[in-house]
Order: C-alpha cells, then structure tokens, then sequence
C-alpha cells in the first residue's frame, strides 16, 4: 500500500510461516501491525474471505491480490483466503494480507492453522457452546477446569460466543463462585477487558444430583443463558447452532443419576437449533471389571459411543503425544522395535509428596486404581501398539485395544506393594507422618502408596519383554517417563560395556534422550556413556507448552476422540487388573514398608534387576539431574 493512493505493490519477498496453533496466527499478525480482534463483530469487519486462483503458477506470491476497494471500511484491513494448495492436518491453507494506510506498509504471510485455530472462525459461522460444568464448586472444577476455559477464551480457540455454566449443590452465585475461582484465573494488564468478557459468560445454578425437577429447572437456566448469549455476543440470531459439553467434574457414586437426569432433561433448547451433545467423564471409570461394565452399559443406554469422551489428562501430555510420532515417523526405531533388541520396558511415575489431608479419597481407590491401571497402562499401550492404518482416532484406537488383548492378567506374584511410613526429614514436616498416620485414614489400612508390576504382552513384537510399570507416592522425586532399554551388545570387545537406553521424560523438564558409548576424550582408548539429548526446554525455549486438559477440552470441542479412552479398552484395561485388585481389597498382602522420600520398598529393586534390568548412573550435563 503506498499510502493515500490506495495501490498495491506486491512485496519483493515472501514469507512463508507454519504455526502450531492460533496464538502463534496471532502473533505473525500482530508483528505485521494488524488487530485480530476477539468479538464476534470487529472480527468480522476485518476479516474477508478470497478466492485464489487455482491457475497461478507463482508458489511465492498471491494470485489473486485484495483491491483496494476491500481495505477501504477500516485503516488497517487484514485479509484471508484458501491458498492455491493444500495442506496441514485440516488440508487448508490460508494467506493473509495486511494493509495499513497510516504507515503504508503491505505484507504478505502464508498461516497453515490447524483445527483448533479454525474456532475462531466458529464465531462467524454461528456456533455457540456452552460448556456445563457439573460439580463447579470442587476443587478439580476450580483449580483446572476454569483455568483451562480461561485460557483458550484468551487464545481464542473457543468460539467467542460460548458461555460457562457451573452447576452444583452448594449455594454459591456467581459472585462467590469467581471469588473462589479468583486464585487460579491468571490475568495480565493486558488480558483484563478479555477476562471481563470472560467472567460475564460465566454462570452458576444450584441443585441436586439425583432429583429430575433440579435439572429441570437447571435446563431453563441454561436456556435462558443461551438466549443471553445470543442476544449479547451473536447479535440476536437465532439460527445459531447451540452445543453442549458437560463436564462431569463428580464423585463416581453420582455419576449414574446425573446421566440419567442429564439425557432425560438437558438435551434440548427451546427457541434455537439444538446441535452435537458430548458428556467428559473423568476417572476412575468404576472399581473393578464389574462396576466399570455396569457404568458402561449404563452410559450406552443413554449416549451414542461418540458423545462419550473418558478423560485421561495423561493422554494430553507432550510427550505422551509425541510417542506416536517418535515410534512411526522415525525410520531408525522401526527394525529395533522389537523384542530382538529391547531388553526391557519401564514406565515410571513418582510423586515427592504423600496423601495426607487426602487420605480418605485415596485410601477407597489405592495407587493402583490411581495411577497404573489407567496413566501407566495407556503409555504401556502406546509404546507396544503396532502402526496403524492412519491417524484416524479409531485407528489408533483399535491397536492400543489389539495391545490389551494381548496383554495377560496380572499375577499377585508379579507385584510388589508398598507402603511409605514416616521419615522425618529436616525441613519437611510431611515426612514426619505415614500414610496411617493421616486422620482421614482407616486405622490399620492395607491400601498400597506403591506398585511396581510385571506386564507381559505375549504376541510376535513383545514376546518376553518384560514391561514394568512403577508407581509411588512421598518417594525421592518427581518424575514420570519411560525407559526402554536395549540388550547387551554381542561380541564386546571392549570390555564391561553398559547398555543402551531411550528415555523419554514425560514430567518435569520434557526430553527424549538416548543413553550411547563413545571414545572417552583424551588418551585413552575406552567407552563411556554420554547422551544424545532433545531437552524440550533449550531446543523450544520459545514454545509454551499447553496444559494437557488444555488439550483434551480442545479437543472435545473439535469431536476428536483421539486421547480418550473408549469402552472396550476400558473392559480390557479393567480384566488384567481385576484379580489382583481383589486379593488386595481382601487383605490377602500387607504393603512392604518404605521411608517417605525413598525410592519405594527394596523389593521392587530387587525384582527388577532379577528382570534383567541393568541400572546405570551418569550426570547429566544439560540439567545437571543424576540419572539412575
């Protein structure tokens, strides 16, 4: 743009940039000078849709460029339309121009969003959700789900036009609801006009969990936040789609009336078109095989399959994510894959600190139920799975169920329990009390703190690989990641050679390093152990990584049912765990004692190194941690 003349030059280069996500768009935008904004109307002023043309063939510049006619409604005008090729997970490309009059400046960017950044858009084509959240006054409601709504309002990966109820049975109000949810909504000077957008979507209703006229009343509520929403943020159109997530953010003991009462009541809006229903359940999924079968079929009579989104947040984790593509995307792994080259798998997961205040909770679950039958055992199913067909969710599904069926039942004589006792180390006053010790706590409770367990995965790929699944409260840190190492090598001609090993650090400080030998520098001519290493923090200093309920709540929006876990691996996760669930529930084993802050019960070592499982020990430079 030259100015005051309106005509355009096209630029002498071109930039082409690929982002993760919407925020990123944002940020490309914003360095060229132009204003995303986030209401549904300046957005719409700003943004015009173009065609190109498919026949061009210059790949460096647009084939079609904005008159000047289309800037002239606004000083600072930006642009969008389809590239002339496809591309990115949605097979969209957009191009973006800027014009701003005032410094007569034109720039030219290619954005290739994926799904999530297309939400933004959702507020034009006329897509409200509301997002119901059941249970609102608990703690998982306050110190997660809010935060993570926050902060994809913020980033605008949620149509503007969506509304946050809670629901629950205290007599709150809106008012006391953000004054308790104050402490976990992070605001900066420059977000606060969006957080009071923010806080005037949000609404809160009291009621019961099991009584029909309470959602009955609850769904007029909600309809008459809907029709606010419509009148306020969508200019009263009342051809908008209306969806609903609901989130159930309860105790399991309520979960089965609340469905009930959920399908039979608040399904429908009254005034608009009534769009997709989808209902977030978050674990435990029952107690054992049984109760979890009950709960299943009690959900399948009510909800289709794909409205049913069982939420595990570990399957949101970076890392966690990223297995599939380390594992299929990599040719180097594909041959050493297998169980002629790996001597052993673990999949970790400690905790420095213990349960005291929380005890009640734990002690009816244990670390088992906790932690290792659903976080550990959906890596286990993600590091053994066999490709699949595509990254379709059902593909990926359908191997990680291949997996558990494979999988044999576990055997009390392939697990070892433990139990953390006091300590009193200086300086921490927690470890001046053991599990037992907490008031909330049954006097005499048998329930594990620790598992360490066997797995074995009896099909062609893993045939005698042992996979070991490792688990604790109040032990010597925070730590969960996978490691799987590699056997000896044959012929070793250099004496006393240590193995090889990939670790993939989930939580904290994300990294995937591999443990190699190499000439030790100097004189001499021997192997020492070093490590090739993707410390997430010095490669992506810039990325912030997002919350993995930041994932998983996107993705429920999108209808992605990738990171869930559907009811026939639910059944199958369920039968390998259940006998020996049983047996602890009846006493049949007392917990081996261990020292709060310790590496668990001495038997677990032992155990593992009988394995086969060579321990090794190093510093690692680039965080200064110790290995082992």
């Amino acid at each position: 743009d030259t100015g005051a003349t309106g005509e355009m030059q096209a630029p002498t280069t071109w930039r082409s940039l690929s982002f993760w996500s919407l925020p990123d768009c944002q940020k490309a935008l914003e360095t060229m000078g132009a204003i995303v904004s986030s209401t549904k109307t300046r957005f719409r002023n700003r943004i015009r849709v173009r065609p190109f043309n498919p026949s061009s063939s210059n790949t460096n510049a647009p084939a079609n460029q904005p008159d000047k006619a289309s800037a002239a409604p606004s000083k600072t005008s930006v642009l969008v339309a389809p590239a002339p090729s496809d591309t990115g997970a949605t097979g969209e490309k957009f191009n973006v121009y800027k014009r701003t009059m005032e410094t007569g400046v034109s720039v030219f960017s290619q954005i290739v969003p994926t799904p999530e950044a297309l939400h933004l858009l959702d507020s034009v084509k006329g897509e409200v959700i509301t997002f119901l959240i059941l249970g609102a006054s608990g703690d998982l409601a306050k110190k997660k789900i809010y935060p993570v709504l926050w902060s994809l309002f913020r980033d605008h990966l949620i149509p503007t036009t969506s509304i946050f109820f809670g629901y629950a049975r205290s007599q709150l109000g809106k008012e006391k609801l953000l004054e308790q949810l104050s402490p976990y909504l992070k605001v900066d000077e420059a977000h606060k006009a969006l957080f009071e957008q923010f806080c005037d979507r949000i609404f809160y209703f009291a009621g019961s969990y099991d009584k029909e006229e309470s959602f009955l009343a609850l769904n007029d509520e909600l309809d008459k936040a809907e029709k606010h929403a419509m009148d306020t943020y969508a200019q009263g159109k009342r051809h908008l789609v209306i969806n609903r997530i609901f989130y159930l953010a309860l105790p399991p003991s309520v979960y089965m009336p609340v469905t009930e009462n959920l399908k039979r009541q608040c399904m429908q809006h009254r005034g608009a078109t009534m769009g997709w229903r989808r209902v977030i359940i978050e674990k435990p999924f029952g107690k054992d095989l049984d109760s979890s079968n009950l709960l299943s079929r009690h959900l399948s009579s009510l909800f289709k399959e794909e409205e049913l989104y069982r939420i595990d947040h570990y399957l949101g984790k970076e890392m966690v994510q990223n297995l599939m593509t380390l594992r299929f995307a990599n040719r180097i792994f594909t041959p050493l894959w297998n169980r002629d080259n790996i001597a052993s798998v673990q999949i970790v997961f400690k905790e420095p600190f213990g349960t005291r205040g929380r005890g009640g909770y734990f002690d009816e679950f244990g670390i088992i139920r906790d932690v290792m039958q659903n976080h550990l055992l959906q890596i286990l199913c993600l590091v053994a799975m066999e490709r699949p067909t595509t990254t379709d969710p059902e593909d990926i599904r359908y191997e990680k169920v291949k997996v558990l069926r494979h999988t044999k039942t576990l055997q009390l004589e392939d697990v070892v329990l433990g139990q953390y006792v006091a300590s009193h180390i200086p300086g921490n006053a927690d470890s001046d009390y053991g599990y037992v010790d907490d008031e909330t706590v049954p006097p005499g409770s048998k329930t594990p703190t620790f598992a360490s367990g066997v797995f074995n995965i009896v099909n062609e790929r893993w045939d005698g690989v042992p996979f070991i699944l490792r688990c604790g409260k109040a032990l010597d840190g925070r730590k969960a990641e996978i490691r799987i190492q590699f056997k000896d090598v044959p012929g070793d001609i250099f004496g006393d050679l240590v193995r090889n090993e990939l670790v993939i650090r989930v939580q904290p400080k994300e990294a995937v390093y591999l443990k190699v030998l190499v000439k030790t520098p100097g004189m001499a001519f021997k192997a020492s152990q070093t490590e090739l290493d993707l410390s997430y923090s010095s490669r992506y200093k810039d990325i912030v990584m997002p919350d993995a309920y930041e994932r998983l709540i996107l993705d429920v929006t999108r209808g992605s049912q990738l990171h869930f876990v559907r009811s026939d691996e639910l059944a199958e996760a369920w039968r390998i765990f259940t006998p020996v669930l049983k047996q602890i529930d009846a006493g049949e084993i007392t917990p081996r004692p261990y020292a709060y802050g310790s590496r668990g019960p001495d038997e677990s070592d032992i155990m593992i190194r009988k394995l086969g499982y060579h321990y090794t020990r190093y510093d690692w430079i680039k965080s200064g941690d110790a290995e082992a």
